[in-house]
């Protein structure tokens, strides 16, 4: 294979001849783009119409975030009173936020310790390599995976949600932790070094100090995923929550309305998260 460059100085065109590299890039491009493109053709729309889906799609958007409503039965209120059904849907998302919080917790913990082991600057290439590859393997596994392969033994609800989610989080933040302590300064870790400091006085007085703001960035970052995964695993994994709720107002009861009272609330839950992560960064970022 080979592509064909233009010099506009010149004006000349030289044939340049591919790279291995670029050979299985654009290969695996093409291959892609066909199966898109087969994917298209053979699916199967029950004999709808892309204009009929689309109009049908729209009214649905309208009537989910435009008229939202909760059926009180649906959340364990059996009666009308509104306070008692938001205080309800309310004590479901915070079971939810408590999820994604253990996974948070769990993961982030393991991997900070993980990730000092995995910087390169802080070990070594065979050790950070090895540590490296292990998690590029849970990283792997989607996250659902991992919760239905835990709940073979825990059983299917929040316990082996947890374990699952927090797999993936270690996996996922050693990766974050790992590269944010190699970007260090390496004449910082040298000079200590030179004056006898000890690994644990170089991570402590240095290493954490300079990568606390990209500590608390990826951390809050993945326990927005975490929130929405926990979400997905109210349903997928029984872990109860909103989730759950959902699934069942959009399988069972087909109710739009209520998706979108429960949306509106995941989504407040989503900004608040974002407002306290920027507050915090701002506050160690002006303290560093």
């Amino acid at each position: 294979m080979s592509t064909v460059d233009y010099n506009r100085w010149t004006g000349k065109i030289a044939i340049r001849r591919l790279t291995t590299s670029q050979a299985w890039l654009y290969s695996v491009l093409v291959v892609l783009s066909s199966a898109t493109v087969y994917g298209f053709l053979v699916l199967d729309t029950k004999g709808v119409g892309l204009i009929d889906a689309a109009t049908r799609t729209i009214e649905y958007f309208g009537l989910m975030f435009g008229s939202p409503r909760g059926v009180p039965s649906h959340f364990g209120v059996f009666n009308d009173s509104t306070a008692a059904l938001f205080l309800a849907s309310f004590n479901l998302v915070l079971q939810t936020l408590s999820l994604a919080f253990l996974s948070t917790l769990l993961g982030g913990v393991i991997a900070l310790v993980l990730g000092l082991f995995g910087a390169k600057n802080l070990t070594g290439p065979r050790t950070s390599n090895a540590i490296k590859g292990l998690m590029a393997l849970i990283r792997a596994v989607p996250t659902v995976l991992w919760v239905l392969i835990f709940a073979i033994g825990a059983g299917l609800g929040a316990v082996a949600a947890v374990i699952g989610m927090s797999f993936h989080t270690i996996g996922y933040l050693l990766k974050a932790y790992s590269e944010s302590f190699e970007e260090i300064d390496e004449g910082v870790i040298e000079a200590l070094r030179a004056s006898g400091a000890s690994w644990l006085h170089i991570v402590s007085q240095a290493v954490l100090p300079s990568s606390i703001t990209q500590i608390l960035s990826w951390t809050f970052l993945r326990f927005e995923i975490n929130f929405a995964v926990a979400v997905a695993m109210g349903a997928a994994a029984g872990a109860g929550g909103i989730g759950y709720n959902m699934f069942i107002s959009a399988g069972y009861f087909f109710d739009i309305r209520e998706i979108g009272f429960i949306t509106y609330q995941i989504l407040v839950i989503a900004i608040l998260l974002e407002v306290v992560a920027t507050r915090l960064k701002k506050r160690y970022r002006l303290a560093s």
